[in-house]
């Protein structure tokens, strides 16, 4: 898993994990799923107890739990090898979409973004890694026990699902451009409450000078401008238009407007009317990508969609917030709608994932059916501890590549912003909390893959018919499944 891990010691841990859950009981089924749940989840998300210990502990333990059933569904003996990879890509259409949205995080799709099976993202969603990942784990259980009959099926189907990435569509390139992805600076580990938002702005206009020669556009992450009310209104509005026009490209920047009660009502807001969606006695907050041409036109805006629960918007605020106050934010942000997709003011059209929605393929591929050419993710890793959500979501930005044949571009504040390739390749990073301007050429792309056509259905069809014919054929052989323990070669 992201940032530790090599690969190919996933396909060597689950086959393991196969092997536990041979010739066992329910109940001890459950135990070993669980216990390879606490060490694969609590390790990976190590990032959220500076954010919400709570909230760490909660997620961990939940999702662990997951494991442990999806283990007590796999049949002990017949059936088993079918149902093991069914088990990874069920848990995962749960986890990573419940409760509130899902924790798309440390997922088993992530092991793979530097490896021979992240293509297969492009046939059904990265779910086909997630499936695949566990299927290799068999054959080499398999192997182990000199099955060889089914280890070759296994490698079969594999190689069979990689050599169909090969031939699948992953979109045609139609043009270039020339584009500056700025990185600010500054420190990691650092709150919004206790950050001085000018200061970032001022890091990133800084940073900004060091773009080179003639571009496209230029590409800042979110939350790079932060201002009490419309940005329009705002000096940073005034200042971003003045580098668009010294730079003479649009400037597409990351920004959060906050807006407070008491400025609502001086402006003649309907409280009641306009605030009843969000906390209606403290006002919003509105999380966006904005393109400001050299004119100063505030030529299109994409508004987040998919929040952060817990971070950006409050679920069950009311029952929450009395015993943890200080570590919610004061508003909640209000929910975009529309299309995922953003005019570059360059005759291009972007895909945009806001951070939080890179983790989510949905939003992507929203973007990919709207006339996505380019996939843009600006982020902000600033709030967190270590490296390790960050590396995760370069992994996340690599699958969204492959997923949908893009470019994709993340910008991020203090790290890590990168240029990556359709396949998936990594051609430019930035370090943690450097000031960096990378630049380079991309493609537009055009044309859907199978994922941003057809989504996770079928993946999911499929699990679900693997876990019906592995429990078929566990039915067929006799005697209780619970009392078969030492079968453990079937």
């Amino acid at each position: 898993m992201p940032p530790w891990g090599w690969w190919p010691c996933a396909f060597v841990g689950l086959a393991i994990f196969e092997r536990l859950l041979a010739g066992q009981p329910r109940r001890t089924r459950f135990i070993r799923g669980f216990t390879v749940g606490l060490w694969w989840l609590f390790p990976a998300t190590l990032w959220m107890w500076d954010l919400t210990p709570p909230g760490y502990l909660i997620q961990g333990l939940m999702y662990s739990a997951m494991y442990g059933v999806g283990a007590m569904l796999v049949p002990p003996d017949r059936g088993r090898r079918i149902a093991f990879p069914a088990l990874f890509v069920l848990v995962a259409l749960l986890r990573w979409n419940w409760p509130f949205g899902g924790v798309p995080l440390a997922t088993l799709a992530m092991t793979q973004a530097d490896g021979p099976l992240g293509p297969t993202a492009r046939l059904f969603t990265t779910l086909t890694i997630v499936a695949l990942v566990p299927i290799v784990g068999v054959a080499l259980s398999a192997a182990t026990q000199r099955q060889w009959k089914s280890a070759g099926i296994a490698i079969g189907v594999v190689l069979g699902a990689w050599l169909l990435a090969l031939v699948a569509p992953s979109g045609e390139a139609i043009d270039t451009r020339d584009i500056a992805i700025v990185q600010g600076g500054g420190p990691q580990n650092t709150r919004a409450i206790n950050s001085d938002a000018r200061k970032v702005f001022e890091r990133h206009r800084e940073a900004t000078g060091g773009v080179e020669g003639p571009v496209d556009f230029v590409f800042w992450p979110e939350n790079a401008i932060t201002t009490n009310g419309p940005f329009t209104d705002s000096q940073e509005y005034a200042e971003i238009t003045e580098l668009a026009r010294r730079l003479d490209a649009p400037m597409i920047v990351g920004v959060f407007e906050s807006f407070r009660l008491e400025r609502l009502e001086a402006d003649g807001f309907d409280v009641d009317a306009d605030l009843a969606p969000v906390a209606s006695d403290r006002g919003f907050n509105l999380n966006a990508q904005v393109t400001v041409m050299p004119d100063g036109t505030v030529l299109d805006r994409y508004d987040k969609l998919r929040l952060v629960p817990f971070g950006e918007t409050v679920p069950l605020r009311w029952l929450i917030e009395p015993f943890a106050p200080a570590a919610l934010p004061t508003r909640d942000a209000r929910a975009g709608a529309g299309p995922a997709v953003l005019d570059t003011g360059t005759g291009a059209t972007a895909a945009v994932s806001i951070s939080w929605e890179i983790f989510h393929d949905d939003r992507a591929h929203d973007g990919m059916r709207n006339g996505g050419e380019i996939l843009l993710n600006p982020t902000n890793g600033a709030s967190y501890w270590l490296t390790i959500l960050q590396t995760q979501q370069v992994a996340s930005s690599q699958l969204r590549a492959m997923e949908t044949g893009r470019y994709v571009l993340q910008a991020a504040p203090t790290g890590f912003s990168a240029i990556v390739e359709p396949d998936g390749t990594v051609i430019d990073r930035s370090g943690v909390s450097e000031a960096k301007v990378i630049q380079g050429t991309i493609e537009l792309r055009t044309g859907n893959t199978w994922s941003t056509v057809l989504g996770p259905w079928p993946a999911m069809l499929v699990a679900f018919a693997a876990m019906g014919l592995a429990w078929g054929r566990a039915r067929s052989e006799p005697g209780d499944e619970d009392s078969s323990t030492t079968s453990v070669a079937a």
